[in-house]
């Protein structure tokens, strides 16, 4: 029973000593804690009445999910009507037909003036009228546009009122209810992105010398043994130090599969051999 007993908790032990001996600049295991990849608080950038809720604390949500929108009913009858008119071609086309009908008339005043049917001034009358025409085309195309752009413009104050995820992640926080009235930039609803997750180690300069992006790196996490294969790899190295501690700040990232929440203290090492010499060592003195 005693055996058993002490089996059960020299693993946890032995993590605990990990973490908390102190760092000196030869140690090769550290310690640091998981942050997520992505946290990110959402805000409206307008004013409004929380019109629908559609996410819950907890949530796994996907990247472009509608999470929250303000009520926006006249926005939408507005953005609708103008749709309309930026599809209108009636206008257009009506411009078109009467340009074409002056250009034939003015073609057949034309050849009469060629057999003296018709006076210069007709001619001139005419072509005036032919001028005319075309700057009622060009009105009716400017028209169309000016309505497809008051479409666009409502379309993007529609978007201001609804919240799109902009990572897949999970709702960490949900600060507003139904029916609220907010205001603007206030935070509404917090996501995080946990896997993977992220750790920055304060590695002593001595050590992180020998470091680069991309090495491969062994972070272990509480109640699991070290792995003899690598689980996480460097993808930054800070290019400023830390002069009080003599420091260098170096991200790690390391895969989540099994989902286990940011914040936990973890331990790191970059030298498989070395982690578990340490870890034997450790035992022996236990």
């Amino acid at each position: 029973m005693k055996s058993s007993f002490r089996s059960a908790v020299l693993p946890a032990a032995i993590f605990w000593m990990l973490l908390t001996t102190p760092i000196s600049a030869s140690a090769e295991i550290l310690q640091g804690i998981t942050t997520p990849n992505a946290d990110i608080t959402l805000s409206f950038v307008v004013p409004g009445r929380v019109s629908d809720v559609l996410v819950k604390e907890g949530n796994i949500i996907e990247k472009d999910q509608l999470l929250v929108r303000l009520y926006d009913e006249p926005e939408r009858i507005q953005s609708q009507q103008l749709k309309m008119l930026s599809e209108d071609r009636t206008k257009i086309l009506a411009a078109k037909a009467e340009l074409a009908q002056k250009r034939v008339d003015l073609k057949k005043v034309a050849q009469a003036q060629a057999k003296g049917a018709a006076s210069d001034w007709e001619v001139e009358h005419l072509k005036l009228n032919v001028r005319i025409a075309e700057l009622s085309l060009k009105s009716a195309v400017l028209e169309q546009e000016q309505y497809r752009r008051r479409y666009d413009h409502a379309q993007s104050q529609l978007a201001q009122m609804r919240l799109v995820a902009p990572i897949a992640g999970r709702v960490e926080d949900v600060t507003i209810e139904v029916g609220e009235s907010i205001g603007s930039l206030g935070p509404v609803i917090r996501l995080v992105q946990n896997d993977p997750l992220w750790i920055d180690v304060p590695v002593p300069m001595a050590q992180a010398g020998k470091l680069e992006a991309g090495q491969n790196a062994w972070v272990t996490f509480p109640g699991t043994t070290a792995d003899v294969s690598p689980n996480a790899r460097i993808i930054n190295i800070s290019g400023v130090a830390d002069a009080a501690s003599d420091t260098l700040r170096v991200r790690i990232e390391v895969p989540n599969p099994l989902k286990r929440p940011a914040g936990e203290r973890v331990a790191i090492s970059f030298s498989p051999e070395m982690e578990n010499k340490e870890l034997g060592q450790l035992k022996t003195d236990e």
